[in-house]
């Protein structure tokens, strides 16, 4: 992935410089221009040029000359995710991200991720994953490789691929490694910043931690789970129930291999042969409103279950999102081993 200021051009400089930068960008040759404080000004592609010349502009005029103005953009935090799929399949592939102030921030390319939602990520990487000793003993179990790659690295990929760049891991074990491994997050052009645990605070208690979150929607997730789900979805369910609060969860189906008898004081009253029953369990993986974070104690120990209790007991909307595809916690051995075996067939 390109560090998005190969896509910016400064006003006043030449369309020549642009020329060759626009070279350098080959299929991704689109550069945005702004000003010295990074504000966008226009866009400017090679058909520009090629028509200025066309025009007999001469490449030692400034880019200013040719530039189109107004060109489209995407708003950071703007919750209009419809927008995004709009610009997506009208075929807009590469599309620069301004803050309030109009500063280019970020510069997307649909042929890289598949959508851009506006999200903020906390990944719980704080545990000491005792059962999976002695891997942990040296290693945090979100730097463990499976299929040659990080599980947690696996994590911010998939996340990254849905366009969320604003990122909160939550460490305490070894999380000396994790910020070394991932650093400030500049290289892949995301925003990771680091909540510390000086005790542990449980599955979602550092949360309370962060008070700067860039966006008005949360997602949290555990470090340890290996899913290819497609976030973009969750986020829509979310967004079209008008949910309070998600969890992602995952089918259990049960077959009972015999006739199940509905009684009442001793009568039968319905049966039903060899019924399957489907059971949902928790997936780690929850979509939340920021205002539902006010309900978490500050810098106590509390788990993701203690806050879906207590927004149920309080009449918030919690809602189910079953999981249609790949999802495994790696929690024990047993599941590291079969993570080594899935990850060769699983589509990501």
């Amino acid at each position: 992935m390109r560090n998005f200021r190969e896509h910016l051009v400064f006003s006043g400089s030449s369309i020549k410089e642009a020329l060759i930068r626009l070279d350098i960008l080959s299929e991704d040759a689109i550069l945005f221009v702004v000003d010295k404080d990074d504000k966008l000004i226009g866009s400017l592609t090679d058909g520009d040029v090629r028509r200025a010349l066309i025009k007999e502009v001469t490449i030692e005029k400034k880019v200013d000359t040719i530039i189109q103005e107004n060109p489209k953009f995407i708003r950071k935090g703007d919750q209009d995710i419809q927008k995004i799929i709009e610009y997506r399949e009208g075929n807009f592939r590469i599309l620069p991200v301004i803050d309030s102030e109009d500063k280019v921030v970020n510069v997307i390319n649909f042929r890289e991720i598949r959508s851009y939602l506006p999200i903020d990520v906390v990944i719980m990487a704080g545990g000491r994953g005792k059962r999976l000793q002695p891997l942990t003993d040296t290693t945090p179990k979100p730097l463990l490789k499976v299929g040659g790659k990080a599980i947690m690295e696996h994590n911010v990929d998939r996340l990254a691929l849905y366009g969320i760049d604003d990122f909160w891991f939550a460490v305490k074990y070894l999380g000396e490694q994790i910020e070394s491994f991932f650093g400030n997050g500049s290289e892949r052009n995301l925003a990771i910043n680091y909540v510390w645990e000086d005790t542990a605070l449980g599955t979602i208690g550092a949360v309370s931690k962060i008070d700067n979150f860039a966006h008005d929607y949360v997602l949290v997730t555990n470090s340890d789970v290996l899913t290819n789900i497609d976030y973009e979805d969750l986020f829509l369910d979310f967004f079209e129930k008008d949910a309070d609060f998600s969890v992602v969860t995952i089918p259990y189906q049960v077959n009972i291999p015999y006739a199940v008898l509905e009684t009442h004081a001793g009568q039968i009253k319905s049966f039903k042969e060899k019924p399957t029953y489907t059971y949902y369990s928790n997936g780690g993986i929850y979509l939340m409103k920021k205002s539902v974070l006010e309900h978490l104690p500050k810098e106590k120990f509390f788990d993701a279950t203690d806050l879906i209790a207590k927004l149920i007991s309080e009449n918030l909307k919690v809602i189910s999102y079953p999981l249609v595809g790949y999802w495994l916690d790696i929690g024990k051995h047993e599941d590291f081993k079969k993570a080594q075996e899935d990850i060769k067939q699983i589509k990501f």
